[in-house]
């Protein structure tokens, strides 16, 4: 509880030279608060003065209820990249200023805004937007960083965070300045969806000119000081932020006042130079962003605005370029006044954050009593619920066992008894299979198999005789043959005789 408040205590007594390692440690003094979302919408609704902002839909016009943060309530056209995210900061339920924020390059391209007058104190609450990396989250303001830590889904995935700066040699630097807002306005602008990465002296440099354009070369000239529509942008740049945040190369202010006697202005600073502040027309602004760029609608009177309120401008402007100091009557006016809210609010400061102090104490107890409660009901219900769990499984188990037993008494009685009968069946068809085959066999079959003993003793003679005329005839046919062989030889013999012999001495 102790880390609690004094994360509380850091945050109240205002920024340090080092937002970044300020909000570290802010960070880890706080790791052990409470994570899960019950608890922290509980304290949303306790607390309902937590800045909000609220991550414009497609099919809404414009900035939906931040419109009015433009001329005409028309935002500047040109910015149609798919990974632009058009958000309408809001706080205490009010729209404070408007953004479009690139999830590639991790900055806002651009605030929109309007001038209330300067800022009384310089307290720092920094927030992120959640919606911006978990679009189907149900937050949908903005909120710490270190309250969603695990609640949201891809935290930093489309955004900056505060480890994104912390020892990297970079700021916070804001678009919207903090200076040049007061009360509510001044807390939505600490948002990290309206900050950009700057070295230390730039930063101060950037604010401390801006500061003094807006107060005493801009607001002095324009009769309508609630026309006076202002947006402060960045062009990202190759440079990253530990290879995720962009480092801009050039810081722009665009102003339109929209009254009778209307006039516009740009402002360019480049960051390899922080000295540096040029004056150019709306068009020229418009021809160093992307193309097809337009930052008011109609161009704000540029076409036909005063020769001698511009001049009046640009000359206040080389004056603070210069290092002079700006002075009107309205401006000292509004010194006195505001050095007199200075001394009433150092007076007050003490008292106010004691109080917040207290107020925070609240909130920290009110945050560890539901928490240890939750716990305590979780920890009983969980055994509770493990209990019955066990006893429920273990009558299912015993139930179980006991109908498989029962079921199997009757079934495995009918199993014996339909193998007897199915044996008793196998019997009778092996019976029946032998008496029709038996039955099968031919009756003149029979009678020639009782016969064949008789006929074969009755032909035993008749073979015999036919064997002994066989052996009769064998012999006789080998006698005629023999016969026959010799007197062919005779004839042959007798023959070659006739043929050698002459026939003259046949008569001698």
């Amino acid at each position: 509880m102790l880390s609690g408040f004094a994360a509380a205590w850091t945050q109240s007594t205002g920024p340090s030279p080092y937002p970044a390692e300020a909000d570290g440690a802010s960070l880890s003094s706080r790791e052990w608060t409470m994570k899960t979302s019950i608890v922290f919408l509980l304290c949303i609704s306790v607390f309902p003065g937590f800045s909000q902002g609220r991550v414009v839909g497609e099919d809404e016009i414009g900035f939906a209820e931040c419109n009015v943060f433009f001329p005409g309530q028309v935002p500047p056209e040109g910015f149609t990249e798919r990974f632009h995210v058009k958000i309408c900061q809001q706080y205490n339920k009010e729209p404070r200023f408007a953004t479009l924020y690139s999830t590639k390059d991790k900055i806002p391209l651009y605030s929109a805004f309007k001038y209330t007058k300067p800022a009384q104190n310089k307290e720092e609450n920094w927030l992120v937007e959640p919606q911006i990396d978990d679009p189907e989250n149900d937050l949908h303001e903005m909120v710490r960083e270190a309250d969603i830590t695990g609640t949201v889904a891809n935290l930093g995935a489309n955004q900056a965070l505060t480890s994104d700066y912390m020892g990297s040699g970079y700021e916070r630097g804001l678009l919207n300045p903090s200076l040049l807002n007061e009360e509510d306005f001044q807390m939505a602008t600490y948002t990290l969806t309206n900050a950009v990465p700057l070295s230390p002296s730039l930063s101060k440099s950037w604010h401390r000119d801006i500061g003094r354009v807006v107060e005493q070369a801009l607001v002095p000239h324009c009769s309508k000081k609630d026309r006076l529509y202002l947006l402060a942008g960045a062009i990202p740049s190759s440079v990253r932020v530990k290879g995720k945040v962009s480092v801009p190369e050039t810081l722009w202010l665009a102003a339109c006042c929209d009254a009778p006697e209307g006039w516009s202005l740009g402002l360019v600073k480049k960051m390899n130079d922080e000295n540096s502040l040029v004056d150019l027309m709306v068009g020229e602004l418009e021809k160093q962003l992307l193309a097809g760029v337009h930052l008011f609608k109609g161009n704000c009177g540029e076409d036909n605005q005063s020769q001698e309120k511009t001049e009046a401008i640009l000359q206040a402007v080389s004056q603070i370029r210069s290092g002079e100091q700006v002075g009107t009557s309205d401006n000292q006016e509004a010194k006195d006044s505001s050095l007199v809210s200075r001394v009433a609010g150092i007076i007050a400061t003490p008292f106010i954050k004691l109080l917040e102090l207290l107020i925070y104490m609240f909130v920290e107890l009110v945050k560890f009593v539901f928490y240890f409660l939750w716990l305590v009901i979780k920890r009983v219900g969980g055994t509770v619920l493990d209990g019955v769990y066990s006893l429920w499984n273990g009558v299912v188990s015993y139930l179980k066992a006991i109908s498989m037993v029962l079921i199997s008494i009757p079934y495995d009685a009918g199993r014996v008894i339909v193998n007897i009968f199915l044996g008793f069946l196998q019997i009778v068809q092996d019976v029946a299979s032998l008496i029709y085959r038996i039955l099968r066999i031919p009756v003149g079959f029979v009678l020639h198999l009782a016969a064949f003993p008789y006929h074969s003793i009755c032909a035993i003679p008749s073979v015999l005789k036919d064997m002994a005329t066989g052996i009769g005839g064998t012999f006789s046919l080998i006698i005629d043959a023999t016969a026959t062989l010799l007197h062919g030889f005779y004839y042959l013999a007798g023959h070659i005789v006739k043929r050698l012999v002459p026939k003259g001495s046949s008569g001698d």
